[in-house]
């Protein structure tokens, strides 16, 4: 019961359903439901593209019911609000955290993950619906912080043009993590959107090896794409940071590795730089082990030894890996002032502080502007696990 409460939000309703299978749509066959993806299948359009980039995919088409959710306060996120418009993702990360919300779905949290994907269709009509709503007081949404919103499915569904239009037209501040660079199709609209509210970009690059970035982000743009795109906000005035996640343990934290990656990360001109160490919760660690022992038996005792109680390494291996690319940082110049480029931005706005004033009803939105050079110290586990875009 729990399970299927989950999936209210995601059902089109019976009147839709039925509107549909009269227009022909494909649906799930009567013989398969309550037996094949029961949380799923009722009035959920199941699409195929046979088209070279979606080949093997299968996206069920969903109308949510709420697309603006609020986080949990005992999450510690830094972020009260978030939109995340797809669950699943194609980047097909091997150390994806958020693994583990397909099995809410019945769904495996390996393959299916990786290859079925649910689009909330309505999002950017929710999305105005929300801010329009007398009870919205105008609080930063974060964008990406589960699965990518930019992932290859967006290149179809061209979801988040109609989600940052409306959040523009509310001047309603947002922030965006990504690691795809379809974000550079919006980016005339996002600079639109800077223009009224405050908008936090952010880009992923935990790395710059070529033979690790096929073995476990397949379906990414390489990095230094990523950093392209990350240049390119730069030079329109869009100032756009770099979330250094995830640095893995054995394969990219060597001080070599590290500096690499910090020198590129500097030359695209972000203006701030955060790492953050793996983590293996229960839904990814599995799937991550299974990795690592076909592509480096080697490491598997290592890993052992180092998440072996948690799945976080530990703190002195998180503070160690910290102290290295904030002295990288510092050394490369990173968030120092460049000529063309706007100031940094922290990825998310914090949370007010015991005792400071509530913002008052219909007031705007404070921007949240961070410090050129913006603390690369990551996260505490707590936080981190819903920032590393996975």
């Amino acid at each position: 019961m729990v399970k299927f409460m989950r999936w209210d939000n995601l059902r089109l309703d019976d009147q839709l359903a039925a509107d549909q299978e009269t227009a022909g749509e494909t649906l799930f066959p009567a013989e398969r439901r309550d037996v094949a993806l029961p949380l799923i299948e009722r009035g959920a359009v199941a699409r195929t593209f046979d088209t070279p980039g979606f080949r093997g995919m299968t996206f069920y088409e969903v109308q949510a019911k709420s697309v603006v959710n609020r986080v949990p306060e005992a999450s510690r996120m830094p972020f009260r609000w978030t939109i995340n418009p797809y669950r699943g993702c194609q980047h097909s990360c091997v150390y994806c955290y958020a693994r583990k919300s397909h099995s809410y779905l019945e769904l495996d949290t390996g393959a299916d993950f990786d290859s079925k994907v649910v689009v909330k269709v309505n999002a950017p009509e929710l999305t105005r619906k929300k801010m329009a709503s007398a009870s919205w007081q105008g609080e930063h949404i974060a964008m990406g912080t589960n699965v990518d919103c930019y992932q290859r499915a967006e290149g179809r569904y061209q979801l988040m043009p109609g989600i940052i239009g409306a959040l523009k037209d509310a001047a309603n501040p947002f922030s965006i993590l990504t690691k795809g660079t379809l974000i550079l199709r919006d980016i005339d609209l996002l600079a639109e959107a800077a223009e009224v509210t405050d908008v936090g970009l952010n880009v992923s690059v935990g790395f710059i090896d070529k033979e690790l970035w096929r073995s476990v982000e397949p379906g990414t743009p390489a990095p230094a794409r990523r950093l392209e795109a990350c240049a390119t906000l730069n030079e329109r005035g869009l100032p756009c940071g770099v979330l250094m996640g995830p640095v893995v343990p054995f394969l990219s934290d060597s001080p070599a590795q590290l500096d690499a990656a910090v020198r590129q990360i500097a030359a695209a001109g972000a203006t701030h730089v955060m790492p953050i160490v793996l983590h293996l919760r229960p839904g990814t660690r599995e799937w991550y082990f299974r990795w690592l022992g076909a592509n480096h038996p080697e490491l598997v005792g290592r890993y052992l030894d180092l998440y072996g109680r948690s799945a976080y390494a530990p703190k002195s291996y998180q503070a160690r890996i910290a102290g290295q690319v904030r002295e990288l940082a510092d050394k490369h110049g990173i968030g120092r002032p460049r000529s063309g480029f706007g100031h940094g931005r922290r990825l998310v706005p914090e949370r007010p502080t015991a005792g400071a004033p509530a913002q008052a009803p219909g007031a705007p939105a404070q921007a949240s502007r961070g410090p050129a050079a913006a603390d690369p110290m990551p996260l505490s586990p707590a936080s981190s696990e819903q920032l590393t875009l996975l």
